[in-house]
């Protein structure tokens, strides 16, 4: 990317900046924007930059891949489509469209698609890999079949290709063949905890409880949090008298996924053989309340609650599964004794002559609650069928998760933590959104900033804001974008029409932090250089051009480049900032994240240090100084730090703890 000249962005008017965007720029904040995961502000970037130049197909990629990754698969298909006019050579925006099509279930689509690609990449096995589930999911077994024994011919050490194999055999119920070929991919990769799940699953369709026990153990090791697992090991072991076994994997699961229909259902029917009635009736009325119109789980807590001495609650329950299936014979006879225990005889007399009348004889309408001898057996989880009413459930259609491979996945819903250095402290508009309730971000060169702009403007045309401090912003939304577009626009207006720069020379910092708001990190360098030209001696400026240095040469670091001689022109910016602010915590804060970053710990530690001397509540020092000690090996120093952090409030801090405290016998 050329290098842009200061002075042509600099001395803007205000009607004029919108039209005079620099295309090339626009797009590249864009992809800055999508690296940060700001999808919302990615998306606003490369709207300036397509309607600047329609007849650019990387912008309407661009914004294709930020809807994808806010789940606007729609939408990110049409701006697919665009680009894929505008230029049909690029196989990324074809395979691109695939997966926004796959999401839509339109398989043919995505299969249109992936055919293109692999003309283009024929040697790209992913994309083979997912022409191949397109296929299955479309039934198109023939073809499916024919990609496959392409890839297992072409890429023998292919695991997957294998495992997809046997899945294409398992649908169509060969079970012998697919057998075969997993075990073939388990051979090529044992660390496929999929794998070893599917595999569990011809096992007990066996009834080779032992081997399903210990296959799903492995996927367990693999991946430790799938919930479906630990219901499948259940019915194993329980199928081997492992009863304790089993109930532990139902707890689990229920920790792992509180709305797991069958580890409640299940782990109901364990509690009872095991004598824990009370907690059984717990489980069923989980089930009940997330399924009303479950009749068995109805039955089996009207059973429990009658053996409890709950005969009210029993007389109800057997009375909605009555009122539901009139001939239910067995649940007239049960509700009839309940009466009875009751006192209530003329009811109880009622159902008996319902039965009586319907000539069901009594001994095949009363079954004992609990055979002496376990029963082995299963059923539908939609199957109603009242002498079942004790058996373990399974799901009516074993389904395998896909995911298909693609690098287009964001981290927007459901993210977990990542465990990493929090971010520099910077200048912004934004209020503190970093986690830490308590503790409110201040500085006397910030205050002295803001209070001799707000004299100095006060009778004047400069629009001015309060200058804030903060670590960590939020993402924005449209319309607050909007407004700071709109404010960028404005002050860029003051400085063209400036006749004394120098007296307006606090535009350009207010001007160069709305852009390092909104993620425009180029022109915000920009401006702050033009700043220390008039201004040399300005603390503030040098903190934020060592900001957005930084910034930009995380993304470029993120492509491959080379940034040792960027990084010493952070730290110059940050040494020259601390020489004119020594008791600045926030600047030692940042140049210790430039060390860290470099791996070099002991002077990340030292300045860690100088920041928490300064500030004692900088809860972000102490995290990151746990990660320096820790990454430092010196580990039991390092999880002292994460408690302290997170005794300040930054409640990332446990995350981190959990991740590298030791483990028990260790």
């Amino acid at each position: 990317m050329r290098k842009l000249l200061f002075s042509s962005l600099l001395f803007l008017a205000a009607g004029s900046v919108r039209a005079q965007y620099n295309t090339d720029r626009l797009i590249r904040v864009g992809q800055s924007a999508l690296y940060y995961e700001d999808y919302v502000l990615s998306i606003q970037y490369f709207s300036r930059a397509i309607a600047a130049k329609p007849y650019l197909y990387e912008p309407w990629f661009g914004r294709g891949e930020a809807k994808f990754r806010l789940d606007d698969f729609v939408g990110a298909e049409a701006d697919c489509t665009e680009a894929i006019k505008l230029n049909p050579y690029i196989p990324v925006l074809f395979e691109l469209r695939g997966l926004c099509r796959i999401r839509q279930n339109n398989f043919k689509g995505a299969i249109a698609d992936y055919d293109k690609t692999i003309e283009y990449e024929p040697d790209n096995k992913s994309l083979w890999y997912n022409r191949v589930l397109c296929r299955m999911e479309d039934k198109d077994y023939e073809r499916a079949d024919q990609d496959l024994q392409v890839m297992m011919k072409r890429w023998k050490t292919y695991s997957q290709a294998f495992s997809l194999k046997a899945e294409l055999c398992l649908q169509q119920k060969d079970t012998i063949e697919g057998a075969k070929y997993l075990d073939k991919s388990l051979e090529l990769n044992p660390y496929d905890g999929e794998t070893w799940a599917v595999r569990s699953m011809i096992s007990l369709s066996q009834s080779k409880w032992r081997d399903a026990d210990q296959q799903l153990s492995k996927a367990i090791h693999l991946k430790p949090t799938n919930a479906n697992y630990y219901v499948n090991r259940a019915l194993a072991r329980y199928n081997i008298n492992n009863l304790r076994g089993a109930l532990a994997d139902y707890d689990k699961a229920i920790e792992l996924e509180p709305n797991n229909f069958l580890a409640h259902y299940n782990r109901g029917q364990l509690r009872v053989q095991v004598g824990d009635d009370n907690r059984a009736v717990n489980d069923f009325d989980f089930i009940i309340n997330l399924e009303p119109g479950n009749v068995m789980a109805i039955y089996n807590r009207a059973l429990l609650r009658e053996r409890i001495g709950n005969i009210r609650g029993a007389i109800a329950d057997y009375t909605r599964l009555i009122e539901q299936f009139p001939n239910f014979w067995v649940g007239l006879s049960n509700r009839a004794r309940c009466y009875r225990k009751l006192g209530m005889t003329a009811k109880a007399e009622m159902d008996e002559f319902r039965i009586f009348k319907a000539r069901i004889d009594k001994s095949n309408g009363f079954q004992p609650r609990w055979s002496k001898s376990k029963i082995r057996n299963v059923r539908k989880r939609s199957e109603i069928n009242f002498d079942k009413y004790n058996q373990l459930v399974v799901d009516d259609k074993a389904n395998v998760g896909h995911e298909y491979e693609n690098s287009y996945r964001g981290k927007v819903q459901n993210r977990k933590v990542d465990v990493d250095f929090m971010p520099m402290y910077q200048l912004s508009y934004l209020q503190y959104a970093n986690g830490v309730k308590s503790y409110v971000a201040s500085g006397e060169s910030v205050d002295n900033f803001n209070k001799q702009n707000k004299k100095e403007n006060a009778a004047s045309h400069v629009a001015y804001s309060t200058l804030q401090i903060t670590c960590n912003p939020k993402s924005l939304d449209e319309q607050t974008t909007k407004s700071y577009f709109a404010m960028i626009d404005s002050l860029s207006q003051i400085i063209q029409q400036s006749k004394d720069l120098r007296r307006d020379k606090d535009v350009l910092i207010q001007r160069a932090v709305a852009y390092s708001v909104v993620q425009n990190f180029y022109d915000a360098e920009n401006d702050l250089s033009a700043y220390l030209q008039v201004d040399s001696l300005s603390s503030l400026a040098y903190w934020q051009r060592a900001v957005c240095q930084s910034m930009l040469e995380d993304y470029d670091r993120s492509q491959g480049n080379n940034q040792q001689f960027k990084d010493l022109r952070v730290l110059g910016d940050l040494d020259k900032a601390i020489s004119l602010d020594h008791s600045n915590a926030y600047l030692y804060y940042n140049r210790a994240n430039i060390y860290a970053l470099q791996k070099n710990y002991s002077k990340a530690i030292a300045d860690y240090d100088k920041a928490i001397d300064l500030d004692p509540r900088l809860a972000e020092a102490y995290y990151n100084r746990g990660l320096a000690y820790i990454y430092s090996k010196k580990t039991e120093q390092g999880i002292k730090d994460l408690s302290k952090a997170g005794e300040l409030g930054l409640v990332d801090a446990y995350s981190a703890i959990k991740k590298y405290r030791p483990k028990a016998g260790k």
